[in-house]
């Protein structure tokens, strides 16, 4: 699920960025689009894992199909 244009299914290229003060934001895009998206809930606080627990739970949530947005 995303901010801008709802939901986006298939090929997906997706990428967290950290930002200052602890939080994370998340973009997403077809597999070799130029449009990014910002996954719903995005920026959200990193959780105690970092960058990387953030992202795994993130590639969690889109393959599990059901709408996913950013985890909290």
């Amino acid at each position: 699920m995303t901010v801008e244009v709802g939901i986006i299914t298939g090929d997906l290229t997706i990428v967290t960025t950290a930002l200052p003060q602890g939080r994370a934001t998340v973009a997403i895009q077809y597999l070799g689009a130029e449009e990014w998206y910002t996954l719903t809930g995005s920026p959200t606080p990193l959780p105690d894992g970092g960058l990387e627990a953030l992202h795994a739970a993130v590639l969690d949530q889109v393959r599990s199909g059901q709408s996913a947005e950013v985890p909290r």
